[in-house]
């Protein structure tokens, strides 16, 4: 058996945090205001379904930079 420990990660869950780690936290943040940016763009142009639609993404990116920044601090196992 590779590791013993019943709460370590499994190896698609490695395998993201690898990556994801790799990026800057900054880049979620930005993803989120962009988002948002987006959605109030859609919404003055009459786009109501899209612009819910887009502003919705914010809080999953601020979500994604949370768990990007315990990665990094705490790491993985």
């Amino acid at each position: 058996m590779e590791n013993s420990n019943p709460r370590s990660e499994g190896k698609v869950a490695k395998a993201i945090e690898e990556q994801t780690s790799k990026l800057p936290s900054d880049v979620f943040l930005w993803a989120s205001l962009a988002s948002m940016g987006v959605s109030l763009t859609l919404k003055c142009f009459g786009k109501n379904h899209t612009a819910l639609f887009v502003g919705q993404w914010a809080a999953p990116f601020l979500l994604l930079g949370i768990y990007n920044k315990i990665v990094k601090v705490e790491g993985s196992d």
